[in-house]
């Protein structure tokens, strides 16, 4: 995969996400719907191929998208 596979917001929910932010905490912060928020952490996950937030975040990392 290359670098840059995640849109700006995804990249942004998913660094909330690893600071150990709630949807709703994201969805507060961004002033979008807590929605929203789950339908870009599912988007990102399935250009990912994984099935959970947690396997998301660690492929991330791995892929040097985002850091802890």
């Amino acid at each position: 995969m290359r670098k840059g596979i995640l849109t700006k917001r995804e990249k942004e929910i998913f660094e909330l996400l690893v600071l150990n932010k709630s949807t709703k905490d994201i969805a507060l912060l961004l002033n979008i719907s807590e929605k929203t928020i789950r339908n870009h952490i599912s988007n990102a996950m399935q250009k990912l191929g994984v099935k959970g937030r947690a396997q998301a975040v660690v492929e991330l990392i791995k892929l040097g998208e985002i850091t802890i």
